[in-house]
This record gives structure tokens, C-alpha cells and sequence, in this order.
């Protein structure tokens, strides 16, 4: 078959599978994480951030090459999750900027999309690793720029990308030990292909992979929860959502949002590059609008009268925000904090985080996600403890889409977290506090006990699955096959001459009689610490450590 041009509708399509085949293959992809911990969560994080997008698109009718690019690199970027969902959306990002104006596209320009949606990633991420994702994507460009130079069949220049990508990744064992020795490939490298051969099968087939009966049945179940509610709760009666084709260059934002949230609340607006993404709940959709109209063209408009429903369902998914309070002042300081667990989450409430976003190990949350957060909170300076590596880059892009200011904190664990928000001073400017908060990440120990959910040598270490795993610092300390008896040991490494304070939050798997036993053990083993054990109710992790 020869297929020497790809339109909008083609396009879309291609997005659409491509999310599919992740959707239907995420599993596969978690289960590459080095780590054998129950927290692989790559496919998980790349296929929510394609899922934003391919959803966006379906409701997306026939367009040009450029706006379906758009559509998917603005809302891949709200959607973005983890490290390999933000890298996936950088790749996006800069595949939608070369077909910029472009109705259709031939092999050449399509190639050249995929080289700069490659330059546009390495330059996002501050120290490329060879081996990964970044090096999967990158090959697969060079062999489509290569074979378009040859020939103008789309199809075929798109499988030489495909094969060549599949080649290097089977090789990133060899460019990273770590990989060699847990025996896997680059788990963001195989989602990468997932992707490729989903859209792939568009232009090949001229069918798009379907979704899989059972991950439908898993989004049903865990995508939405219905709370009840009734009429009279709805303060503002009509649901608005469209996006917004800038006229030119210059948007005076900030008077936009004064003039939009004027007219109701739930208020999103996402800036990037020429489209402006904007949701509200309002009584007057019709004053909103005009007040879009003076920035440019309007698409995708979507007004639902939320009083015709007998319920008002509540979308809300595993990294739903949960509402301390709801801030009306415009103070100095706000505070956004990433955690699982009532206990954990009660005990950032109490230090005085504002909203609490529901997340973290295999739950991280979305770009948009946390940007709902620091939308909701009125205050000039907003500091987002991200408490997991894998949230931080996410947790970044934040900056791009909001004028406020926004302060993240590269908390790794729930602890450092913690540290940094007891290092907080109220008296004190931004920069100090910034830079107290960070130096209260290095003194604090942290410690997790999970378990193994599959065999693998790591650090040279033999692990088989459903051991039990103490991890110190974020490396494999302990093997056994009792909890408690794993967490003392990893005790007795955390803690030395210079401890102070021992902090221990078991899980929703530990019950209180064996969280005693454990609290008695430490009280005797380490007399010259004070203890404190709490109920943080999180689940993977059997006891979460703090030393300081």
C-alpha cells in the first residue's frame, strides 16, 4: 500500500490507537520498572497522558494537520504525568510546532515532525540518559528522516522509523547496567513503541486498535466515582468549556481571568503557545464568550446545564484534590502537597498545606491536576511539595501555564516533604524560606518497606517476588521474608549516634497490634530517640521511616 500524504482526520485517528494500544499494553510496560517494587508506573503515566489527548481529539471534528497537533501537544501537556509522561509530551510538543500551518503532510515533513519532536525533548530534560526513552525516540527520527529521503511513501518511512526504534531498544540493556542486570529493556522506550504501532496500524490497515474490553471495565471503576448531590447545591447552573484560537501574538491574561471569574467559578485557563484552553461554571456562558471573542477565533465550545441532572456527578479519579478549606483571602503563602493516606494526609493538613492532591507511588498526579490546586488557592507565592521524583517534572511544567508564583520543592518521600514544611517560617521572604525548606530535605533518613513483585538482581542482589524489601535513600537495604523484622533492620542502618527523633507511618496492610509490637522494639533499641508511630494508612508501603 502507498500513502503519500496524511491529513487532520488521518491524523487523529493515529493519535486515537496510538493511545489505545498503550492503554491496552500499559501493564506490560509497568512491569519493565528495575525497580521490583509495586510501584511501576511508566505505562501507566504515558498512557493517561496520551489518553488526555486522544480524548480531547475525539470530540475534535475533521481538522487541519496543524490543529490536530495543537490539540494533542497543549492537552498532552495539561495531562502529563511522571517523568515519562512530561517527556512524551515534550515529544508532542515539538512534533505539533514543525507542522505548525500545515493542512496535510507528506513522508518528508512528517519525518522532520518527528526529529523536532525529539530536539524539543533532549532540550526539556536537563541531563539526557542514554538508553531511555529519549534514545528510542531519537533513533527512530534518524531512520525516518533517512528513508524520506528515498522515498515518499509514507508508510514505509513510518515502519523503517518503527524497526529501527525496536533495534535500539532491545540494545538499552547494553547502554544501561542497571538494565542489563534487572533484565528488561527501557520501560519509557518500549511505551514509545506501543505508541508507534498503534498509529501505525492506521496507515497500514486502515483501522484503529480498540480499546480492550477489560481496561474499559478498569476506567469505569476506578476513573469516576458518582457522589449525590442536589439541585440547589449548584450555584452556577451552566458546565462551559472552549478553546480559544488566538488573534495574535499578545494576551493580556492576567484581565482576561479578572474579567472571566467575574462570571462564576471552577475558572481554568490554560495558555499555550496559540490556544487558550478555557473551563467555567457560570450563569452567564453568553457574557464569557464575548469576552473570548476579543482574543480570537472560538472552537470546541461545550456548554451543559449541570441543574438538568437528577445527580451532579463528580468526576474524580486516583488523583482527585482533596479540599482542606476553601480560601477566599489573598494571603502570602499557599502550600500544595502530594500524599496517599488519611494519616499522612492529615498530618500535612495540620502543618498547614492547603490542598492535599490524592497521589503518589503508581497514583502520580497530571500537570492539570496540580494546576487546579494552584488555581484554587488565592496566594502570591505557592509552594508545591511534589513528595515523589517522579511528580517533580510535572510538577514543574506548572510554571508555564499560571502567573502565580510557584515554588516546588523536590521533595523525594513523604518525610522530606514533611522536614520541609516544619523548616517553614511565616516571618520570613520566599528565597529564605525556599532555601531553608530545601536544606530540611538532606536531614532527614527515609526508610520503606514494601514487597517484591517480581524476581530480579539488583545491586547485586538477588530479590524473588513477594519478598519483603526494606529501602533506605531509594536502594534495596534489606531482603526478608518478615515485615517487622525487615524494618528493624532497616532501622538499625538509618539510625546512628546523631539521631534524635524516630517517625514511622504503617500502612493500611499493618494493624495496630503489630505497629506496637515494632514501636516497642525501637523504644528498646534505641532509648536516646523519641519515638513517634502514627496510622498513615498508605497503601504498598508497610511502614514509611523518618530519621532526623
Amino acid at each position: 500500500m502507498i500513502l503519500r500524504q496524511i491529513d487532520g482526520k488521518i491524523l487523529k485517528r493515529m493519535i486515537i490507537s496510538a493511545g489505545n494500544n498503550l492503554e491496552n499494553n500499559k501493564k506490560r510496560v509497568d512491569e519493565l520498572n528495575i525497580f521490583p517494587v509495586p510501584d511501576g508506573d511508566t505505562g501507566t503515566n504515558m498512557s493517561l497522558t496520551l489518553l488526555t489527548a486522544a480524548k480531547e481529539l475525539e470530540q475534535k471534528s475533521g481538522s487541519s494537520v496543524s490543529a490536530i497537533a495543537d490539540t494533542l501537544a497543549v492537552a498532552s501537556l495539561r495531562g502529563a504525568r511522571g517523568n515519562s509522561g512530561v517527556i512524551l509530551s515534550q515529544l508532542f510538543r515539538g512534533f505539533a510546532k514543525e507542522l505548525k500551518g500545515y493542512n496535510a503532510i507528506n513522508a518528508k515533513v512528517f519525518a522532520q515532525a518527528l526529529q523536532r519532536g525529539v530536539n524539543t525533548a533532549y532540550k526539556a530534560v536537563m541531563k539526557p540518559t542514554e538508553g531511555t526513552i529519549l534514545t528510542v525516540a531519537r533513533e527512530g527520527a534518524k531512520a525516518a528522516v533517512a528513508a524520506s529521503e528515498t522515498d515518499d511513501n509514507i508508510i514505509v518511512v513510518f515502519e523503517e522509523a518503527i524497526e529501527h526504534a525496536k533495534e535500539i531498544l532491545n540494545k538499552t540493556p547494553d547502554m544501561l547496567p542497571v538494565l542489563k542486570q534487572a533484565g528488561v529493556v527501557d520501560a519509557g522506550g518500549k511505551g514509545l513503541i506501543y505508541i508507534l504501532e498503534g498509529a501505525l496500524k492506521v496507515l497500514k490497515l486502515d483501522e484503529e486498535v480498540q480499546l480492550n474490553e477489560q481496561n474499559d471495565a478498569e476506567q469505569e471503576q476506578n476513573g469516576t466515582q458518582n457522589t449525590p448531590s442536589t439541585i440547589d447545591n449548584i450555584e452556577f447552573t451552566y458546565c462551559t468549556e472552549f478553546l480559544i484560537m488566538k488573534k495574535g501574538n499578545f494576551f493580556d491574561e492576567i484581565n482576561f481571568k479578572r474579567a472571566i471569574e467575574a462570571q462564576g467559578d471552577s475558572t481554568l485557563i490554560i495558555n499555550d503557545n496559540d490556544i487558550i484552553k478555557v473551563h467555567i461554571h457560570t450563569n452567564n456562558p453568553g457574557i464569557v464568550i464575548q469576552e473570548a471573542l476579543k482574543v480570537g477565533e472560538l472552537t470546541n465550545i461545550k456548554i451543559d446545564n449541570m441543574k438538568e441532572q437528577h445527580q451532579h456527578i463528580v468526576t474524580q479519579n486516583t488523583n482527585d484534590i482533596l479540599e482542606k478549606d476553601k480560601i477566599s483571602e489573598n494571603k502570602k503563602y499557599g502550600f500544595i502537597a502530594v500524599a496517599v493516606g488519611e494519616g499522612i494526609i492529615n498530618v500535612f493538613t495540620d502543618l498547614g498545606v492547603d490542598k492535599v492532591i490524592k497521589g503518589g507511588q503508581t497514583m502520580n498526579p497530571s500537570t492539570e491536576d496540580i494546576l487546579k490546586a494552584v488555581n484554587d488557592i488565592q496566594a502570591k507565592n505557592i509552594f508545591v511539595l511534589a513528595n515523589n521524583k517522579n511528580i517533580i517534572p510535572a510538577a514543574e511544567q506548572v510554571k508555564r501555564l499560571t502567573n502565580k508564583n510557584i515554588i516546588i520543592i523536590s521533595s523525594k518521600s513523604i518525610p522530606q516533604g514533611i522536614s520541609a514544611m516544619l523548616a517553614f517560617n511565616p516571618e520570613l521572604e520566599v528565597e529564605e524560606n525556599h532555601k531553608m525548606m530545601v536544606e530540611a530535605l538532606s536531614k532527614v533518613k527515609t526508610g520503606q518497606v514494601t514487597y517484591a513483585v517480581r524476581n530480579t538482581t539488583i545491586d547485586d542482589k538477588e530479590v524473588l517476588e513477594g519478598d519483603i524489601l526494606g529501602i533506605r535513600d531509594g536502594q534495596i537495604n534489606v531482603i526478608g521474608k518478615d515485615v517487622n523484622s525487615v524494618c528493624q533492620q532497616l532501622l538499625e542502618s538509618l539510625v546512628d549516634e546523631e539521631s534524635s527523633i524516630i517517625s514511622i507511618f504503617y500502612g493500611h496492610d499493618i494493624d495496630e497490634q503489630t505497629a506496637e509490637q515494632l514501636s516497642e522494639f525501637i523504644e528498646n533499641s534505641f532509648p536516646d530517640c523519641d519515638v513517634e508511630i502514627h496510622n498513615g494508612d498508605q497503601p504498598l508501603y508497610y511502614y514509611i521511616i523518618a530519621v532526623e
